[in-house]
């Protein structure tokens, strides 16, 4: 299993990236999927999940309202929309794949993420 993460980059404070992750390997349908970040210095957290069937959605305090994670199944593709960067948004971002099939809720722990990408580099300058 792959996952690639792509569409990072440099923005200004305010300004917005689109980051994509593509799945080879695994059909990710039926597996939720998540975005985390690594700032320099400071360990790994949860950004934004979505449930299998991209029917609920699950995001970390410091990114709802300004991040959108959604999926598209047929292509295999999972995207995480940031807006109103802030330069505490700078890390490398990671998408992530559950380790369970069909897991309802959503959950934000990085111990149940077994494949993940090799990460996208944001920087958001002020």
């Amino acid at each position: 299993v792959q996952l690639q993460a792509f569409g990072g980059g440099l923005a200004q404070a305010g300004g917005s990236l689109r980051l994509s992750c593509a799945a080879s390997g695994r059909t990710i349908g039926s597996y939720n999927m998540g975005w985390f970040r690594q700032a320099p210095g400071k360990e790994r957290e949860f950004v934004a999940a979505i449930r299998w069937g991209g029917g609920s959605t699950s995001y970390a305090d410091s990114v709802k309202g300004r991040f959108a994670i959604s999926r598209d199944n047929d292509k295999n593709m999972v995207y995480l929309q940031m807006n109103s960067l802030k330069p505490e948004d700078t890390a490398v971002y990671y998408c992530a794949s559950d380790r369970m099939r069909w897991r309802s809720p959503v959950v934000g722990r990085l111990s149940e993420y077994d494949y993940w990408g090799q990460g996208t580099e944001v920087t958001v300058s002020s």
